[in-house]
């Protein structure tokens, strides 16, 4: 057998030779491809990695910024809401009435006599009769005396009257006063409107009362031997503690009075009107326009948004993380399998 053996690789030696390069063949064939598999694959693995790390670090930056934002955003919002209450707006509304509460007119005649006082309507207002003489009162006034209220020494003297109320019928009201003589070069007669004549009758004390309507509002003159017509406008404001005070804008157009008496007379008339300028009480009063319910909301949809930023950003870092281990395991996994 072992000289059979021997005779038949000697009759076929280049079939063993060729089948040896056969195996020495495949086994190149197998081992190529390994060796491609560890130069090639792993490198443009590496770059998409990268690529995806770089991505997420500038999407990172971004909400970073973003977050920087919202908080300007934050410190801003507060920073305006605090300067509003700060800084109120000044509020005017007007409302339409028919009828006023009839005003108080506080004359301050002083040697000057009332001659005649009268309700008129519709803006009309006769011609006088006999100027200088006493006429019709049909007014409703009181007379009062009562001290000073800033120096407490000296007595003063008010005839007060009640003013228009119709406003509808532009109700008026027209005093004729006359002053028999006067020591100066000029001659004036004083008077102060307040709110409500029938505060003032109702009222038990009224020489305080008067004195606290001198020390609040404000007092105004019209001059002998001229017609003065004032209109009246009401201004209510409303304070921050819930009080409301009120005072009185007016207009005044002062019209030449021709003296026809027949005889030239050293005294002097005062003729007076009163009347509304126009059916609007002005309201006055601070708002604060910073709303906290707004505030309140945009605070709250701000920080949703830092905190949905803030997980965004911590989710990206942990991809990241995940991200360099897998990388960092597929390399030694490469490294083991070459060695």
């Amino acid at each position: 057998q072992l000289s059979e053996d021997v005779e038949r690789v000697s009759e076929n030696p280049t079939d063993e030779r060729e089948g040896e390069m056969e195996v020495h063949e495949d086994s190149s064939s197998v081992i190529l491809p390994d060796g491609e598999l560890g130069t090639t694959t792993p490198s443009l693995r590496f770059s998409k990695t990268c690529l995806k790390n770089v991505f997420s670090v500038i999407l990172l930056f971004i909400y970073l910024l973003l977050m920087a934002v919202a908080v300007f955003l934050v410190y801003q919002t507060i920073s305006d809401f605090r300067e509003k209450l700060k800084h109120p707006v000044m509020s005017v509304t007007y409302k339409e009435v028919s009828l006023y509460d009839a005003p108080g007119i506080a004359f301050y005649p002083g040697k000057a006599r009332l001659l005649s006082c009268k309700h008129h309507y519709y803006d009309h207002i006769p011609p006088l009769i006999n100027p200088g003489q006493p006429g019709d009162i049909e007014c409703t006034t009181q007379r009062i005396n009562y001290s000073d209220p800033f120096t407490n020494q000296t007595m003063k003297y008010a005839l007060v009257v009640q003013g228009p109320r119709d406003v509808k019928k532009r109700e008026l009201v027209f005093l004729q006063f006359h002053l028999n003589e006067t020591d100066q070069d000029f001659s004036a007669i004083d008077y102060l409107l307040f709110s409500s004549f029938q505060e003032f009758v109702s009222s038990t004390e009224k020489a305080k009362f008067m004195k606290d309507c001198e020390s609040s509002y404000s007092s105004w003159k019209f001059s002998g031997g001229f017609r003065t017509w004032v209109k009246m406008s009401l201004v209510k404001t409303k304070e921050e503690d819930g009080s409301e005070t009120v005072e009185f804008k007016q207009e005044t157009s002062v019209v030449n009075y021709i003296d026809q008496r027949t005889k030239p007379r050293s005294d002097q008339l005062f003729f007076v009107v009163f009347e509304w300028k126009d059916p609007f009480i002005q309201t006055v009063q601070d708002i604060i326009t910073a709303n906290p319910w707004n505030m309140i909301a945009l605070l709250c949809g701000i920080f949703l948004a830092l905190f949905k930023a803030a997980d965004f950003a911590k989710l990206s870092v942990k991809w990241m993380i995940k991200i360099r281990r897998r990388h960092l395991k597929r390399s030694r996994q490469v490294t083991n399998h070459i060695s």
